[in-house]
């Protein structure tokens, strides 16, 4: 498996001969992101799902398949790539190729995280991204109360109007993946504040700290089981 962070909550994950982009957002440098499998979109925010830039990114992926939240979905009903898009639901499994080059993405949650009273909650899903042999990655969106049973990488959101680091060390506490935490969800934070907030959950995330696997512009990271 290979993981490239292209920007706050956007995650490149090439694994098994297949290339899945999850929630390409206005943080997010995709416009040349190209030979996409699948574009996943966990909920409907403009931070994980550009207004503007979706549809000259799916015109550029025209054989990857689009997988969204069901409340995302039918937000983009007038969109000019609505024909393409597939739901994605809590529970619900999609596969991508076949033979060894078969990949499983599996919907987790349903809810986004409590913004404040003033904001309604929306649809979320995460996925869980599994291939034999691979590591198995969770990308959780914006929520913390998923689960995705054991993974191996979790995509751990770092900073959001809607959370705090102490939740964010509870969840990385409570999933426990085997091989550490991806930061993501960073966008809003300068270098100086988000490495505070990545040290408080690498060194806290776990009884004797987690492994953090800081990927911001570091390109395509390769992890093995």
């Amino acid at each position: 498996m290979q993981i490239t962070h292209l920007g706050h909550a956007c995650l490149l994950v090439e694994i098994a001969d297949q290339r899945i982009l999850v929630d390409p957002g206005v943080f997010s440098s995709v416009e040349d992101v190209t030979g996409l499998t699948a574009v996943v979109v966990t909920h409907q925010h403009p931070d994980h799902l550009d207004p503007e830039r979706t549809e000259p990114l799916l015109a550029a992926n025209p054989d990857a398949r689009v997988l969204m939240e069901a409340q995302t979905a039918e937000s983009v009903e007038d969109s000019g790539y609505a024909d393409r898009v597939e739901t994605l639901g809590a529970g619900e499994s999609v596969e991508l190729g076949s033979g060894s080059g078969l990949v499983t993405l599996t919907g987790v949650g349903e809810r986004h995280a409590d913004i404040h009273p003033y904001v309604p909650r929306i649809g979320n899903t995460g996925v869980v991204v599994r291939a034999e042999g691979e590591p198995v990655l969770y990308h959780p969106g914006d929520a913390l109360d998923g689960d995705p049973g054991p993974v191996d990488l979790l995509g751990v959101p770092v900073s959001a109007p809607w959370g705090k680091v102490a939740e964010a060390i509870a969840f990385v506490r409570r999933i426990a993946p085997a091989q550490g935490v991806v930061p993501i969800h960073d966008g809003l934070l300068n270098d100086r504040g988000r490495g505070m907030y990545v040290q408080h959950i690498g060194d806290f995330g776990a009884d004797g700290g987690v492994p953090v696997h800081d990927l911001r512009d570091a390109g395509a990271t390769t992890f093995t089981r």
